[in-house]
């Protein structure tokens, strides 16, 4: 088993700078956790120290239920993986690979039944003889993965590998590597700033801001149940619309007012408001831009379009409310015909409502979501 466990872990500099604050995560084996926030939200160090490169000031991090703070990286049974592939260019794809063992004092029979393995799983087979050099970006990750997974570590530690890929390399090496964690089965800790990337990897995702743990969970619990503003905006592409809004109560639940339109706020609010000591009248709320939909009759909100941007499959339409505030409408394509998506394009005038089930209600002097019921140790006034 390799369980890895952060407990109250902290990074503070000698300059008093403190890079990671109270750090508590508990990663079951062959779990795949993301840890994602914006640049310099203490990410990095936090593998860092999971890896033994960054000492920690305070805390314990175990990993296979074995105290790990002073003990040496080489010793750790980890392998890391990094953003600028560090490989060796004078020796070749082959020699790169079974570097590490060498060091090990593996025997070579031994080193080439394992290094022919992992390129195997990894599609590098004929390459093996070439130098880096020769390499494309996506063929010299694929040999950086492929030294990590010879040594069969119990915890693989991997620091934004696609980084320095283009799109379509990035979108290809991410389902690699999801393949990649299907055959060997250990346990990954994956650092990125890239949304997509913790999406679409990760079991569980850490959101960090300022060295703080904003929010732990699953993609689509972070992606519908957001713990504050902060991982409302961060999660989800474009970002999730804001509006004032006035709660009222009376015999039939709770609505919200938002822009004269009365939203009927969902049982699961409603329950967890009722739990609380008091209930703020003024709230934030917030609703993703795919759950604006456009209407023509009805009670709605009315707006002026400012860009519309066509993005394929689906329209961006960037309008401002009579307050000068600004919302986005995902439209998908497939709901409209041909003359639909020309209208939309060139109108002027729209009008929407909201998809009430999908909303989230948070509080705007501290941020935190009213239902989250965790949101309370991680507040953002963002």
């Amino acid at each position: 088993m390799a369980d890895v466990k952060l407990t109250n872990v902290k990074k503070q500099y000698d300059n008093g700078f403190v890079a990671v604050h109270d750090f508590n995560l508990e990663i079951k084996h062959e779990e795949f956790i993301v840890l994602v926030g914006p640049s310099g939200c203490g990410k990095s160090t936090t593998l860092r120290m999971i890896a033994g490169l960054e000492d920690i000031t305070d805390g314990t991090i175990e990993i296979d239920g074995t105290v790990v703070n002073d003990m040496e990286p080489k010793d750790r049974d980890i392998a890391m993986v990094f953003q600028n592939y560090a490989l060796y260019p004078h020796m070749s794809v082959y020699e790169n690979i079974a570097f590490g063992l060498r060091l090990r004092k593996v025997p070579n029979k031994e080193i080439h039944k394992k290094v022919t393995e992992a390129a195997e799983i990894l599609g590098i087979t004929e390459l093996l003889g070439r130098k880096p050099k020769q390499l494309s970006g996506g063929q010299r990750q694929r040999v950086a993965i492929g030294r990590a997974i010879v040594r069969v570590p119990k915890v693989f530690l991997m620091d934004e590998p696609l980084s320095n890929l283009d799109a379509k390399l990035r979108n290809q090496m991410r389902a690699e590597i999801i393949l990649l964690r299907e055959k060997i089965r250990t346990t990954f800790v994956y650092v990125t700033h890239d949304q997509t990337e913790a999406m679409t990897l990760g079991d569980r995702i850490v959101i960090m801001k300022d060295g703080y743990v904003m929010q732990v969970g699953t993609p689509q619990e972070l992606f519908n149940h957001p713990a504050n503003l902060f991982v409302a905006g961060f999660i989800g592409t474009p970002q999730m619309n804001f509006f004032d809004a006035e709660l009222k109560k009376d015999r039939n639940g709770y609505t919200a007012k938002v822009e004269g339109l009365n939203v009927k706020v969902p049982k699961h609010i409603a329950d967890a408001l009722d739990k609380r000591e008091s209930v703020p009248e003024k709230v934030l709320l917030g609703v993703r831009p795919e759950n604006l939909i456009l209407t023509d009759s009805g009670e709605s909100i009315g707006a002026s379009i400012k860009v519309t941007e066509m993005m394929g499959s689906e329209i961006h339409i960037h309008a401002e409310l009579p307050d000068g505030k600004n919302v986005i409408i995902k439209v998908q394509i497939a709901d409209l015909d041909d003359d639909q998506q020309n209208e939309m394009l060139t109108r002027h005038g729209i009008a929407f409502r909201i998809r009430e089930r999908t909303i989230n209600l948070f509080d705007p002097e501290d941020g935190r979501n009213l239902a989250v019921s965790d949101a309370a140790a991680v507040p953002t006034n963002e």
